[in-house]
């Protein structure tokens, strides 16, 4: 078993630095120039050289990689270029914010997709099971821009209830705090707990054709019982491994949402960053996203290792 986790922990650290090369060499092919951006159409050939100079901006390609590779692993983002702010004080505040709102939405949503997979798993083809199945389904296929745009309609602009902006201050109190956020919230929960209902209850019944399930039958066991107690346990594994998925998501997904409610979040961020074309911002968001999907990767493998007997003692 600790072999198998430094295997993933290794594959973890290899796909970290692939992912490194290919988001250099993107954000490094964005159309534009960034000293011409920072500096306006009308900077001269001269400041624009200097300014190139003073962000190594005209060194190789290779060098430019290695360096900003170097400063990363030492925890120096950098300095943003458009602004000339320290990447760490942009990036503070708004990864704070997208994990407050990823946290909330996977406390809301990990229980509640659980507990109606089981509901649904429980009770196959009655009402419940297909009203969960056919919920589930038409949410998955709708996109959350989607959804978010017809809340906004619905509860701002017909109602008046909630507010189309989430804005989030110190000064706000509890209540407004949540009143602002809870359209961005009811969205994300919606996107992420139908796929995870759907899993949960395909897990389920997958496992509930197991020879020891079918014994477990004939013997008059309560199929209630046969699910909480057996079933349950023996699908933990792809349960994690779609949760981990979806908080994946969660950080590294929500551009949409904090887009259309104008959420101060890391991916809103990124995208701000990538309009002004100030790679170091956009490299740091990009590696941060995907340094939190492989860490839940490999927790979700862990837990599974650690669920599956047969992988946790193996002969």
């Amino acid at each position: 078993m600790q072999r198998m986790v430094i295997q993933r922990i290794l594959i973890g650290f290899v796909t970290l630095w692939v992912v490194s090369v290919l988001v250099f060499l993107m954000t490094n092919a964005l159309p534009g120039d960034v000293a011409q951006i920072v500096l306006g159409q009308s900077a001269t050939p001269e400041s624009l050289a200097a300014y190139r100079a003073e962000r190594g901006l005209d060194q190789p390609l290779l060098f430019q990689y290695f360096g900003w590779l170097g400063n990363m692993l030492s925890g120096d983002l950098g300095i943003s270029k458009a602004g000339g702010a320290t990447i760490s004080s942009l990036i503070g505040e708004r990864l704070k914010n997208t994990m407050v709102m990823a946290g909330i939405v996977a406390l809301i949503s990990v229980p509640l997709s659980v507990g109606l997979g089981l509901m649904a798993a429980m009770y196959p083809g009655t009402w419940i099971d297909k009203s969960l199945t056919f919920g589930t389904l038409a949410l998955i296929s709708v996109p959350e821009f989607f959804i978010a745009t017809f809340m906004v309609l619905i509860f701002a602009v017909q109602l008046g209830w909630l507010p189309s902006v989430a804005r989030v201050s110190a000064e706000q109190s509890y209540y407004d705090w949540w009143r602002s956020m809870a359209m961005p919230l009811l969205v994300l929960v919606i996107v992420v707990a139908a796929q995870m209902i759907r899993m949960t209850r395909a897990g389920i019944l997958n496992v509930m054709n197991s020879p020891y399930i079918e014994m477990a039958i004939l013997k008059g066991v309560r199929r209630k019982r046969i699910i909480l107690r057996h079933a349950f346990f023996n699908t933990i594994g792809p349960i994690v491994n779609v949760i981990a998925l979806n908080l994946a998501y969660l950080v590294s997904g929500v551009v949409i949402v904090e887009t259309i409610f104008a959420y101060p979040g890391l991916a809103k961020l990124m995208i701000d960053g990538v309009q002004t074309r100030d790679l170091p911002l956009v490299q740091a968001c990009a590696m941060i996203f995907c340094a939190t999907y492989v860490v839940l990767i490999i927790l979700a493998d862990v837990a599974a290792i650690l669920a599956n007997p047969r992988l946790r003692n193996p002969k």
